[in-house]
């Protein structure tokens, strides 16, 4: 058995070594326990070996162990707390990490259903659904609009996305047909930089969610940098993290997705200069690029893209808080909510970046409550059929929290984990970057 989390040394793929991997694990998780309420996985973890006279992980089937594979979410905040984690402990462990080989493992050695292999395609392929149902806006987004209806029905028979679970819409323009009209109009981002003695430049990773179904989140980012001087630039070439591909186990796909984002990206930030910075209004993406990508794909370029790839909140917090520069603008003449419920994502969390959008919403004088209770969505496990009910099962905690906050509004920066919200709660959700735009005055701009 060899501990190893590098997807590029062999041993990495040996069944067998994964097994006794997940074995060593398992059993120190067992005697820790500090994870036991953060997802199923872990609870059922405990149950199964407590079951043994001896409590000997050793004495767990492959099957058992699996469970533990399928009940895991993937929030990564087991990784958070975790005492054992590499750099920190002789034992080296990466729950989060061991899961995803797990998965490729897996997925490496066709133990899938087809049913589940239509569901990775289904969900993996983000760009190709993003360009056909905004292009169909109206059509897709009534055929997707209402849970357990016929159509939803059908979509969770034939590719396996449960039908209970609320869909994002699709915006009628995307993202970056905004912005090329917007720069064909005129609009110089880099003049508000000149003028405000700046020379930033935020190149904009809008990720497949801001290009396809919440561009408004990607219209107020942009706004919102050049009222602060700072110029915005939007490479041609990106395409989806892959994120969907690496969470179900297809390394080969994540890992054509990440190569391509990776050279357009340093591309990018060459040319740009050296004050320029990748900047994610989306925190699972942002994950990847700053993490997943120098593992899996690897490289001096993978390794400049994460060294400059910032979450939106935890970019503009770096802006006003830079020693010698000039702080953002806080006169706020729009509106202001007395008090917000702010909802910090897992994946975000998972950064060890602090909670960068609450102190960029405190920046309004708006009172804030926070809620990191997971939302169950965790990139697209809480989408697909199987997983639905321990999905919701999990939001419950969230929606209780945000209802007992009873505030306001509701900001997020996750807009999967944001539709949870509205489907268990009832109340719609905003990224703190649009609260920012709205203190500003600068009015949202029509999507759909």
């Amino acid at each position: 058995m060899t501990i190893t989390y590098d997807p590029h040394d062999p041993a990495y793929w040996d069944e067998a070594d994964l097994r006794g991997e997940m074995t060593r694990v398992y059993d120190l998780c067992h005697g820790c326990r500090m994870c036991f309420k953060l997802c199923p996985a872990f609870p059922s973890l405990f149950e199964m070996i407590d079951e043994f006279d001896d409590q000997d992980a050793a004495r767990m089937t492959p099957a058992q162990q699996n469970r533990v594979v399928d009940e895991c979410f993937n929030c990564k905040l087991c990784y958070v707390i975790c005492p054992y984690i590499p750099g920190q402990s002789e034992w080296e462990l990466d729950f989060p990490r061991l899961m995803l080989r797990a998965e490729q493992v897996r997925h490496r050695n066709e133990r899938q259903t087809v049913k589940q292999k239509l569901t990775t395609q289904a969900l993996g392929r983000t760009d190709l659904a993003g360009k056909a149902n905004t292009a169909l806006a109206p059509l897709a987004n009534k055929a997707i609009a209402t849970p357990g209806s016929g159509p939803r029905r059908l979509m969770e028979k034939t590719v396996g996305i449960a039908a209970e679970r609320l869909l994002p819409p699709y915006a009628r323009q995307r993202f970056s047909t905004w912005f090329a009209k917007r720069r064909a109009a005129g609009t110089r981002t880099a003049s508000v930089g000149e003028a405000a003695g700046r020379s930033e430049t935020a190149v904009l990773f809008p990720t497949c969610i801001v290009e396809y179904q919440a561009p408004e989140v990607g219209h107020d980012l942009v706004k919102v940098c050049e009222r602060n001087g700072v110029a915005c630039e939007l490479p041609e070439g990106e395409v989806c993290c892959g994120a969907p591909w690496l969470h179900s186990g297809d390394v080969d796909r994540f890992v054509a997705q990440g190569k391509k984002n990776v050279a357009v990206l340093a591309d990018a930030l060459r040319k740009a200069g050296p004050d320029a910075t990748v900047v994610v209004p989306q925190p699972t993406c942002s994950y990847v690029l700053k993490k997943d990508y120098v593992d899996y794909v690897g490289g001096a370029d993978a390794e400049l893209v994460a060294e400059r790839t910032r979450d939106a909140a935890e970019y503009l917090m770096e802006l006003h808080k830079a020693e010698g520069g000039t702080p953002l603008d806080t006169e706020f003449t729009g509106e202001v909510p007395e008090a917000v419920t702010y909802h910090a994502p897992c994946h975000l969390r998972a950064q060890n970046i602090g909670l960068k959008s609450r102190d960029l919403l405190k920046l309004t004088g708006t009172k804030i409550t926070v809620v990191s209770e997971c939302s169950g969505i965790d990139g697209t496990w809480g989408y697909r059929q199987e997983n639905i009910e321990a999905s919701r099962q999990v939001a419950k905690k969230m929606a209780t929290a945000i209802d007992k906050a009873d505030n306001d509004a509701v900001a997020g920066d996750c807009h999967l984990a944001n539709g949870a919200i509205v489907q268990e709660t009832g109340k719609r959700p905003s990224h703190p970057v649009q609260f920012l735009a709205r203190a500003y005055g600068i009015p949202e701009e029509e999507t759909r």
